[in-house]
């Protein structure tokens, strides 16, 4: 697949502000980074550090900020956006959709839609999916093979179920959303009652409401909640096998790498980020703006806006060992320093009256 500069530049003025400087006839081949970048290809500059790099690259167009206008200029074309990094972002898109061309609508005749399902004319549906009945599927949604979208479930208009899908009974998936291979919407929530030794299970009776706009990772798992509905608010992103409890409560445009764990009754708030491996403890609160590092362990609810750490650096194990049996002892040595404090302060105090 091929674009010229020229509609290159044209898509990208519908939605940034983008100034294309160069022969508007060059034809694209590829998109690239600056260090693998041909003579045909696209490529971007979003971070000023590496700007070293852009005179060396070979790419036959770079995107980049104004601040790099005159060394871009210096080596050949090059398109200038306030944001070189979003402008890139969207011309991937253009890129799918020029190589991958929506198919039309069409039911494989394998799939099962039960009658008392609603289906707009417009969703296509993949071989050995399975349509509940009471479930509403919208105009323009992609289902794809061995998904299952439980009985009076919804999922919203344009949204994408990647193969092996499962939307469960009640659930809802809003508009534009993606769904990648094997996630699981609506699985019940860990919830147990303790009884003569023995765990009696507690039935997860809320269901998994999903937002307009959300990505979710494959194989990620979101628990529907107890009583009352968990929540992914619109613009949320998850990466791969992220774990959310039930009745968790996740705000606008809050994104969580892969592995990231948020346990039962948690609320993260919009604008939030969770690093790989983080676990955020059930019933917490984290307030808008928040940003967890990977790795963390979030024990406290954060209620002002900041990025925070909860790590014990990786080190050689036996210097780890050392140190770890020192934190152990941390509060005996602070007892023992308060005791030498006051030791000193009362030995001052009788100098002076001396």
């Amino acid at each position: 697949m091929t674009l010229r500069l020229a509609d290159i530049a044209q898509f990208l003025a519908t939605a940034v502000n983008a100034e294309l400087i160069g022969d508007p006839d060059v034809v694209i081949e590829r998109l690239s980074t600056l260090e693998a970048a041909g003579p045909n290809d696209l490529s971007f500059l979003s971070n000023p550090k590496y700007q070293a790099k852009l005179a060396q690259s070979a790419a036959a167009c770079v995107i980049v900020s104004p601040a790099a206008r005159g060394v871009a200029v210096s080596r050949g074309a090059c398109i200038v956006a306030d944001d070189p990094y979003h402008a890139f972002a969207l011309v991937t898109q253009l890129w799918k959709q020029r190589q991958f061309a929506e198919p039309a609508p069409y039911i494989h005749p394998a799939a099962f839609i039960d009658p008392e399902a609603s289906v707009a004319p417009g969703a296509s549906i993949g071989a050995f999916a399975c349509i509940g009945a009471g479930a509403v599927v919208g105009d323009g949604v992609r289902i794809a093979e061995h998904c299952v979208v439980g009985r009076n479930a919804q999922i919203g208009a344009g949204t994408r179920l990647s193969a092996r899908v499962t939307v469960a009974d009640g659930c809802r998936v809003g508009e534009r959303c993606i769904v990648h291979p094997g996630a699981v919407i609506g699985a019940d929530g860990f919830g147990f009652a303790p009884h003569q030794g023995q765990w009696i299970k507690i039935e997860q009776l809320g269901a998994v409401q999903i937002g307009n706009d959300v990505e979710i990772g494959a194989n990620t798992c979101i628990d529907r909640g107890a009583l009352q509905d968990t929540v992914l608010e619109d613009g949320v992103k998850l990466d791969n096998l992220v774990q959310i409890g039930h009745n968790v409560r996740v705000g606008k445009h809050t994104a969580m790498a892969g592995c990231a764990g948020v346990a039962g009754s948690a609320t993260i708030g919009a604008h939030c980020t969770v690093g790989g491996g983080a676990i955020v403890l059930g019933h917490l609160t984290l307030a808008d703006g928040v940003h967890v590092s990977a790795a963390s362990v979030v024990t406290r609810s954060i209620l002002k806006p900041g990025h925070y750490t909860g790590l014990f650096p990786i080190d050689d194990n036996a210097v780890w060992e050392k140190n770890a049996a020192t934190l152990k002892q941390l509060h005996t040595l602070r007892e023992r320093l308060r005791e030498v404090e006051k030791a000193i302060l009362h030995s001052g105090h009788t100098q002076e009256k001396s």
